[in-house]
């Protein structure tokens, strides 16, 4: 319901709030498209068909922009609707991320298929599911991606129970949704980004709600790990919590510092800023 960004949400999705010119579901989807990922099912809600109309064609707007000479412009949305194969199925009530991507087992069939979240982003020179594709073609099996979060933060995420956090790639042992700095097994956590094995659909229909009456993905993942192995991969690149409001900020100013365009006018500002 993107309540933490009201009342800018109360018509317009969260995932629709621009990162300088661009929706955040829209960076998600550039990320799998430059991973190679060719067909993408968006699980949506009430009120989200914005996200529809964005990734759809938009004639009178191209014509428009031709008529005006904007040829930059209309490259730029043409290529919005050429990104991928993109489908679209609705998740009648919000009972949790493991209920969302419940809702994708007759669009994925038998295949591993990767998950991203439309609340977070990352920016990486190797696009991150690309980064978890690669491990999965090595180990065969479920991949996690996951960071370093500091102990202070472990209660916002769900934490990775292994024997040795500071490797690179680790089995998981089990996955704790969102526990108290005691309860936490390490500060490894898990952060937007899987590549699931297709089990988990048998799994998630068994799932009974879990913290919060919903139910959780870290609940069948946790059942998945008894009987197959999970891996979490600490991937390369930075990641923005654009769900929260310091998060998006963060991610709104780190993003025009890297356009050209932009990045001198921005940086002049914030030095005002720091002198007043």
């Amino acid at each position: 319901m993107g309540t933490r960004f009201l009342p800018a949400t109360k018509a317009l999705p969260k995932e629709m709030l621009p990162i300088v010119d661009r929706p955040t579901i829209q960076l998600v989807v550039e990320e799998a498209a430059e991973a190679g990922i060719e067909e993408i099912l968006i699980i949506t809600g009430r009120n989200k068909q914005a996200i529809e109309d964005h990734f759809d064609r938009n004639p009178e707007l191209e014509d428009l922009l031709r008529t005006k000479g904007k040829e930059e412009d209309l490259e730029e949305i043409l290529k919005i609707s050429e990104l991928a194969n993109i489908f679209y199925m609705r998740q009648k009530e919000p009972l949790g991320l493991g209920h969302a991507v419940f809702c994708a087992r007759s669009f994925i069939g038998s295949e591993p298929f990767a998950v991203l979240l439309g609340d977070d982003i990352v920016h990486a020179s190797v696009p991150c599911i690309k980064q978890l594709i690669d491990v999965y073609a090595e180990k065969g099996q479920t991949v996690l991606g996951t960071q370093r979060v500091g102990w202070e933060n472990v209660h916002k995420y769900g934490i990775v129970d292994t024997d040795d956090p500071d490797s690179p790639v680790v089995r998981v042992k089990q996955l704790t949704e969102k526990p108290s700095r005691e309860e936490a097994a390490s500060d490894l956590a898990v952060l937007g980004r899987y590549i699931i094995d297709p089990a988990i659909f048998s799994i998630l229909e068994q799932t009974a709600p879990g913290r919060g009456g919903e139910i959780q993905l870290t609940d069948g993942l946790n059942t998945l790990a008894a009987r197959h192995p999970v891996w979490a991969y600490s991937f390369t690149g930075r990641r923005y919590d654009v769900g929260d409001r310091l998060g998006f900020l963060e991610a709104t100013l780190e993003y025009a510092l890297r356009r050209e365009e932009l990045a001198p006018a921005l940086k002049k500002f914030l030095s005002s800023l720091q002198r007043r």
